[in-house]
């Protein structure tokens, strides 16, 4: 189980981050960035799952201790959050956290509005490999051709928040340069992996089969890239 922790980013102010520590203290280390629902239970529970399979995970508490039910309070929170900081800061505090304290590579994974915000950092230094789950960054954020490293994407092809034609663009625009992505297609709707109903915390979207599909994809991606 992990822990609340306070983390130092690159500005030196602190930011809190829930850790959910390997068994070994050298283990590859996961930033994994919330939901628009905050870093509630299932959250804590995902990074605590993470980081069974050999991972030292911190998740950055982007809302500082808030988090929502209902979509409104999920949406209401995102509009308040400052994308470029929660990126250049919070995230990569989190990672060089990581590395102070026996990682040696970095990875980093997000869902939803979590995904967007890893794919962002993806195309900064400091991580080694990302994950997104149903999260891409609007255009004007940056553009992830931009990411050199080994890019895994988790898609819901009934996705309400954005069109996947962004998705086969950026697939095709990536395979023209050689930089292959790993990407993975789902039946599904978006937070298919979220276990929340409409009201408490999710969009009462899970898929079970699609989810623990990409929680496979996920960790073998992990250990393949982190691993060396």
């Amino acid at each position: 189980m992990g822990a609340m922790i306070d983390f130092r980013r690159p500005d030196g102010q602190t930011a809190p981050g829930y850790l959910a520590p390997a068994s070994q203290a050298d283990a590859p280390g996961v930033v994994m960035i919330e939901e628009w629902w905050g870093v509630d239970d299932r959250i804590k529970a995902t990074a605590d799952r993470l980081a069974s399979q050999g991972f030292n995970v911190l998740v950055p508490d982007l809302f500082r201790g808030r988090s929502a039910v209902t979509r409104d309070e999920a949406s209401h929170l995102t509009e308040g959050l400052n994308f470029a900081d929660a990126v250049t800061q919070d995230s990569i505090g989190a990672a060089r956290y990581l590395r102070d304290h026996g990682a040696k590579r970095v990875g980093v994974l997000g869902f939803c509005i979590g995904g967007a915000l890893a794919m962002l950092a993806a195309m900064r230094p400091g991580f080694d490999a990302v994950s997104t789950w149903y999260g891409f960054p609007p255009p004007e954020a940056g553009d992830p051709a931009n990411i050199s490293i080994p890019l895994q994407g988790h898609w819901a092809l009934e996705d309400e928040f954005f069109s996947v034609d962004a998705v086969d663009a950026l697939e095709r625009k990536l395979d023209a340069t050689g930089r292959k992505p790993e990407f993975y297609r789902y039946r599904a709707k978006h937070g298919f992996f979220n276990t929340g109903t409409l009201g408490q915390g999710g969009l009462g979207h899970h898929d079970r089969e699609a989810a623990e599909t990409a929680w496979r994809h996920t960790v073998d991606f992990f250990n393949r890239t982190l691993r060396k």
